[in-house]
Order: structure tokens, then C-alpha cells, then sequence
């Protein structure tokens, strides 16, 4: 019998509010991926990324969802996770090259933009 089956294991269970916060980009799923895992060894953050497809008139975009969550491990308000997410977004947006991204919490969504002034005015 090894070690541990000679041992008495409790479950820990935690609970937090729920709070999800997502960053949806489009770009290269794989280079923000390694680049996600470098920024995680450093800040010691937890994300998920899922691969999606950006259909719009006129178009079609690969790209991802990185997900926050509101982790029991390790708690924090939503402001604290918006805020997080946000100083991601802009880190992986300028690795890969993007100019434009949204963030959506519970309660709103955010478009951001990094298109120079005169580009996004004659867009639109």
C-alpha cells in the first residue's frame, strides 16, 4: 500500500462570486497562447483561451476568448479583474499586432481601438 492510499484526504471546496471576464481578439491563437504562458510563469495569472471565429459583413477573422474568472483559490473583486484583463488585452494586442479588441464582463461590453485617429474616422 503506497503512502497515500495509507492517508485520510479531505476535499477542500471554496466558493467566490462568480465574476467572468473575457477578451476576444482576433490574430494568431498560437502566438498570443506562448506568449500567454510567459506572461503566467511571471505574474503567476490563470486564463483559459478558446479558439473562435469572427463572422461579420463582409469578412471572416480567426482569433480567441481568454477567459478570466473569479478563482475561490485566489479571490478578487471585479474591478480587480477587469483590471487585470484589460492590462492583458493591451499586452498581447501589441505582441501580435492588433489594433482592435473587446472585453465583456457581466454587466458590459468595451470596445478598444488602437487604429491611429484619421484610419478609424475615414472607417467609419
Amino acid at each position: 500500500m503506497s503512502d497515500i492510499e495509507d492517508k485520510d484526504y479531505k476535499t477542500l471546496r471554496k466558493v467566490a462570486k462568480s465574476y467572468n471576464v473575457e477578451i476576444h481578439m482576433a490574430g494568431d491563437i498560437r502566438e498570443a497562447s506562448m506568449f500567454l504562458q510567459q506572461v503566467a510563469a511571471r505574474r503567476g495569472m490563470c486564463v483559459s483561451v478558446h479558439p473562435q471565429s469572427y463572422i461579420y459583413s463582409g469578412g471572416r477573422e480567426e482569433g480567441f476568448l481568454i477567459r478570466f474568472i473569479n478563482y475561490p483559490r485566489f479571490p478578487q473583486e471585479p474591478k480587480q479583474i477587469l483590471e487585470q484583463a484589460e492590462e492583458l488585452a493591451d499586452w498581447v494586442r501589441d505582441h501580435i499586432g492588433q489594433y482592435s479588441w473587446s472585453i465583456t464582463t457581466p454587466e458590459e461590453t468595451i470596445y478598444y481601438s488602437e487604429i491611429p485617429h484619421k484610419i478609424a474616422r475615414n472607417k467609419g
